[in-house]
Formats: structure tokens, C-alpha cells, sequence
């Protein structure tokens, strides 16, 4: 707490055990209530009223621990409320069906956040189940491996076939690599390991995430995101 008041961050966050997948009931038990101790540690320490205060949620995929996780962070009330342990090995619909499980419960004038997810249409289906905020190090760490997502779906940038390729990475993209540089000149930079092929690419995904999220909220304030998503989500999860 000390560290995150200093660094005055919007956001502080309580410490937290993050409970791994699978667990068994009394050890996500355990875990949870030691991370209930902590944040009410981290409350009555936390003294900027400048900075938001966030507990986390755990549980593991036991609902009943999740409700009693969220019952015990209402009160303390904090600003916000993040859903740890999730996006740790388990099948992907459990993930979603956690989440819309814990945003039932889970106070609507305060924001939601899920930690460390994930792929594109991940964060439109959370969406989709009451969720606010993310982060997650898929967007850079896929750049780095050669993959990058487009309007048009997921593309694999360091293939062959793209060797001469002088399209941009999407079409449909105005961020500078796009702007400024072809597929074949980014995938060229991968494949002689040249780290400005991996900027570049990571450049492409961050602008792609913070697009996708604008165009998020422009359809939520129309009140057409369900019909938007669910036209999109397919384009976003095919080979481009």
C-alpha cells in the first residue's frame, strides 16, 4: 500500500491470493478469507482520498465462496471490485459463467473489473455479463509471437504467404504501423529478430484494444451492443 499511495495511481489494489484452477473448496476457502484479512488491512491503511481502493473477489469456481467473497467486500466498500482467479486454466465458458455469476451480486454503481483477460471477443462476452474494466498482457506478448487481431480476424503475421505481402497488418487500422508499414516489412522484422518488428505489432494490438473498447461504449450508449457483438465476435475469432 505504501508503494501505490506513492506512485498515486488511479487505482490501488488490495492484496490478494490468487487462487489457481483447479482447487479444491477448503483451499479456496482458506485463500479467501486470508484475502479478506488483507483488504481490510489495506483499507484502514489506505489514506489518499485522491486514489480509488479496490477489493478482489476470489473463491475459485465455487459460487458459494464467491458470493460470500463479495458479501464480506460490501462492507468495506470499496470503490471498486475486481474478479481475481479468473482466466487461470479453466474452460472459458466456466470463466463466463463465474463472472455472470459475480456481477449479479456485485454492487452496480461501483465498477467491475476481471483481472488478466484476455482475447478480444473475451472482453466483448464479459461485457456482454455486466463487466467494466480489464488488463491482461495478451495484446503485447501475442504481438511478440508473431499475432496480431484485425477487423478481419486473427492474424499470424510472421507466415510465409505474407513475405511480400505490402498490405497493412488491418486494413482498416489508422495506427502507425498501419499507417506506415506493410506485413511483409513487419514479418521481415520478426523473422531477423529485430525488436522494432515487435513494437511495432504491439503498437498495432494496443490501438486495435482501445478501438474495440471506444466502439464498445459508442454501442452501449446506442443500446444496440448485444446485436453489435454478436455480429462481431465471429469476424474477431476467425484466421484473417
Amino acid at each position: 500500500m505504501d508503494i501505490q499511495q506513492a506512485l498515486a495511481s488511479d487505482i490501488a489494489m488490495a492484496f490478494d491470493v490468487c487462487t489457481a484452477y483447479p482447487c479444491d473448496y477448503p483451499t479456496a476457502k482458506e485463500n479467501m478469507e486470508r484475502t479478506h484479512r488483507w483488504a481490510e488491512r489495506c483499507k484502514r491503511y489506505h489514506t489518499r482520498e485522491d486514489q480509488a481502493l479496490f477489493g478482489i473477489v476470489q473463491g475459485g469456481m465455487h459460487k458459494e465462496l464467491r458470493k460470500k467473497s463479495i458479501e464480506a467486500l460490501k462492507e468495506l466498500a470499496p470503490d471498486g471490485y475486481a474478479m481475481g482467479g479468473l482466466s487461470v486454466g479453466e474452460p472459458v465458458e466456466t470463466m463466463y459463467e463465474i463472472a455472470d455469476f459475480c456481477t449479479d451480486y456485485l454492487p452496480e454503481d461501483r465498477a467491475r473489473y476481471v483481472m488478466g483477460v484476455g482475447t478480444p471477443w473475451n472482453l466483448l462476452e464479459l461485457i456482454k455479463r455486466g463487466v467494466d474494466m480489464f488488463d491482461c498482457i495478451l495484446p503485447a506478448k501475442n504481438a511478440q509471437d508473431g499475432l496480431v487481431y484485425t477487423s478481419r480476424g486473427v492474424l499470424r503475421y510472421k507466415n510465409a504467404k505474407f513475405a511480400d505481402d505490402d498490405r497493412p497488418l488491418d486494413l482498416e487500422c489508422d495506427c502507425h504501423c498501419c499507417r506506415n508499414y506493410t506485413r511483409a516489412y513487419v514479418r521481415h522484422l520478426f523473422k531477423t529478430k529485430e525488436p522494432l518488428g515487435w513494437t511495432l505489432s504491439t503498437i498495432h494490438n494496443l490501438h486495435f484494444y482501445l478501438h474495440l473498447m471506444q466502439q464498445a461504449r459508442d454501442h452501449i450508449e446506442a443500446g444496440d451492443f448485444e446485436d453489435w457483438s454478436a455480429e462481431i465476435i465471429p469476424q474477431l475469432q476467425q484466421e484473417a
